[in-house]
């Protein structure tokens, strides 16, 4: 009887000592959280919450404990004290940013890869859109807010210029990003499409990071550590590349080599230039990764080499005008991004270009030489998954020299050195999964002007639905002038914009459509009183200008089996006083109208991939001397359909064909006219046609590796 006794006592000491923890868990809101984990950190206690969000379970752990509630989509909640306090708690979870339907911040920004979870464009776009003949740049002109400006090749954003436009590989500067070529003839990006994996166009609000762009940058991230070895051969109609992937434990090596040749092509497709040497081009790039405990280094070096000779037409010389070029064109890269701690990353890099330039025209010798540098740290610092902040400094340097002669000129040296310093600071804060701030400064220095510039920068976007969001974004922008300016005068100022944007985008299953409206505001923009920037010609900052419009997106690769596509359109109206102008004009470059198709089809039967590219841009404005207006002209209206076809003989065996132009459309650049009348009083004129009106490509791309599957359909 008394064991009994002693049991009861011992049990009723239990019951005595177990204690109850309740409560009340919901969102902002104040919605109950239906199903919620609620438990004690480190023991088999807890509980889930009912449909008034309420939960209560017993404990017999005594003294400080650690009370954790979670559920899908929200931050787990943390509360540590004592057990006898835990009763009738209530708690509010705060939704995490972090899920996969939060908000993104997306004005003026396209991403492909793994930059973003808004993919306008994937890396392998970039060498499957018919009329990019595999150059980055050219995929990127199907995107809305770029110009077609078909002689030139380079990337024309939103009524600016291309030198406004910054080209950077993992964050760093590339000083020298395209190949040298001739008038009327487009040039192309120097690096290879094989070396990114992730790609971000910016068409304007873009991060305090980023300096010296006016109107756009571009970020080319390099690829991550390769899966297996490999050799990669190619044999194309304008020459042949080779390469090759080796991998180690915690490191790899790739290269790659090229060399094109023109002579070929030309002899079976006769050109409007009369080249006394084809275009000549060789090129080599290395990428070696390093894999650290907590990050990666890479290095990557490329070199290239271009050497052509030809005679142009000139309405100034019957005799056509004679050009030769000869360049050289080192380029260095190395950065490092790793984890110092659970909350704080570093990256960090450099860049080093050496770039040669030998230039004949007629009688008269260029030679120019520049060496630019750039150094960058950053910071990041995650407080939490709500407010994260980004810090750094950079320096940039440039050492650009000149030395010309003709018959007439004894030799004469121009140049000069401009070297910028600056810091940046910027903040993500998610106040929620369906709104999010950007915030930063800014703050440069030009040694070359002496001057001190702050830009603030600031975006902002809020979720409508699942699958929509609004973005606003705001920034001021400054740039140095160019090396044909700052090679005469130095006597100036950085030129300014202002960015105003609102976008709307939604994205559904494999579909995306955005809307993105903006205003430009040009100030101090360089002017001067000759017909071309000279020695003896005057310079001042008074230039300025505007531009606004309004891009449309659509991509689709859900609707149709096997296809995707997607259209752009632009809507532009710019007008800008610099450089030589009497008065605010439209400028040359800038088209009121560009609309872009891209389509693609995968046929099983066939084992191919089809595609297609047509463009579309009304026409340039041009001053007619035989009138009394200034850039009052317009060109005619630009079209290009272009197509491609992909075979796979093998799984590591293709067949590439391409034409650009298909049609034949006999476009025109725009005009030259004779500096003075003839007898009648008129001023005569020859339209700027291209070199060629259709461009014919076909090559054989064969791929060796380990697994024996991969193949360079994603390089095409």
């Amino acid at each position: 009887m008394k064991n009994t006794i002693l049991i009861f006592s011992f049990l009723c000491s239990l019951s005595l000592s177990a204690q109850t923890i309740s409560g009340i868990v919901t969102d902002a809101k104040n919605n109950p959280i239906v199903q919620a984990n609620v438990y004690l950190e480190g023991t088999y206690d807890g509980g889930t919450t009912n449909a008034k969000g309420a939960f209560s379970f017993k404990t017999e752990e005594t003294g400080t404990q650690n009370l954790l509630v979670s559920f899908v989509g929200f931050e787990t909640y943390t509360m540590l004290g004592d057990i006898s306090y835990m009763k009738d708690l209530k708690i509010q979870l705060r939704e995490d940013v972090n899920s996969l339907d939060t908000v993104v911040l997306s004005a003026g920004t396209f991403s492909a890869g793994d930059n973003s979870k808004v993919n306008a464009l994937k890396p392998l776009d970039v060498v499957t859109t018919a009329s990019a003949l595999g150059d980055f740049v050219g995929a990127l002109q199907t995107l809305p807010g770029t110009t077609t400006v078909a002689e030139d090749g380079r990337l024309f954003v939103r009524g600016g210029e291309a030198e406004e436009t910054q080209i950077f590989i993992d964050g760093i500067k590339v000083f020298t990003p395209y190949s040298p070529t001739t008038n009327n003839t487009p040039t192309r990006g120097r690096y290879s499409p094989f070396l990114f994996d992730g790609i971000t166009f910016s068409t304007g609000g873009y991060s305090a990071e980023y300096g010296q762009a006016l109107s756009s940058v571009l970020l080319l991230n390099t690829t991550g550590e390769p899966d297996q070895e490999k050799t990669n051969i190619g044999i194309m109609t304008l020459g042949a590349s080779l390469g090759n992937t080796q991998k180690w434990k915690n490191n790899s090596l790739s290269v790659n080599a090229s060399y094109i040749n023109l002579a070929p092509y030309n002899a079976v497709f006769k050109s409007r230039n009369d080249w006394k040497k084809p275009a000549e081009v060789a090129s080599g790039e290395a990428v070696f990764r390093q894999k650290t405990n907590n990050g990666m280094l890479k290095l990557y070096t490329a070199f290239e080499a271009t050497n052509f000779e030809l005679t142009q037409e000139d309405i100034h010389a019957s005799e056509g005008v004679h050009f030769k070029l000869k360049n050289s064109n080192l380029y260095f890269n190395g950065s490092y991004k790793g984890m110092l701690s659970d909350s704080w990353t570093l990256e960090t890099g450099m860049s080093y270009t050496l770039a040669n330039d030998k230039i004949n025209i007629d009688a008269a010798g260029i030679k120019d030489t520049e060496n630019s540098f750039h150094a960058k740290v950053k910071l990041k610092h995650r407080f939490n998954n709500r407010f994260k902040l980004n810090f750094g400094a950079e320096y940039l340097a440039t050492d650009f020299n000149e030395n010309y002669q003709d018959t007439f000129t004894p030799k004469v040296a121009y140049g000069f050195n401009n070297n910028i310093s600056a810091a940046f600071t910027e903040a993500d804060i998610f106040f929620s999964r369906k709104l999010a701030l950007k915030a930063g400064l800014r703050l440069e220095h030009s040694a070359l002007f002496d001057e001190v510039t702050l830009s603030p920068r600031v975006s902002m976007a809020y979720k409508t639905s699942n699958k929509s969001q609004v973005s606003l974004a705001y920034g001021d922008f400054y740039q140095n002038p160019n090396s044909s300016i700052l090679k005469f005068e130095q006597d100036l100022q950085a030129q300014q914009t202002s960015h105003y944007i609102l976008n709307y985008q939604y994205n559904g299953k494999k579909q995306l459509f955005r809307a993105e409206a903006y205003y430009k505001d040009y100030d101090q923009l360089v002017k001067y009183d000759s017909d071309f920037a000279s020695f003896d010609s005057n310079y001042n900052n008074k230039g300025y200008g505007f531009a606004k419009g309004i891009d449309l997106f659509w991509r689709d690769s859900n609707s149709i089996k096997n296809v995707d596509y997607w259209v752009s359109y632009s809507f532009l109206d710019s007008e800008r006083n610099y450089q030589n102008y009497s008065k605010s004009a439209q400028p040359n470059f800038a088209n009121t109208h560009n609309l872009s198709v891209v389509g693609k089809y995968w046929i099983d039967k066939w084992k191919s991939q089809v595609g297609m590219s047509y463009a579309l841009a009304s026409g340039r404005t041009y001053t007619n001397p035989n009138t009394t207006g200034f850039l009052d002209q317009k060109t005619k209206a630009y079209n290009s359909l272009s197509l491609n076809w992909a075979y796979l003989i093998s799984p590591q065996k293709i067949l590439y064909l391409s034409v650009n132009n298909a049609l034949g459309f006999k476009n025109v650049n725009g005009y030259q006219f004779a500096n003075t009348p003839d007898s009648n009083g008129n001023f005569a004129s020859r339209s700027l046609r291209p070199a060629t009106d259709q461009f014919f490509f076909v090559g054989f791309f064969w791929t060796i590796s380990e697994k024996g599957t991969d193949n360079q359909l994603d390089n095409l």
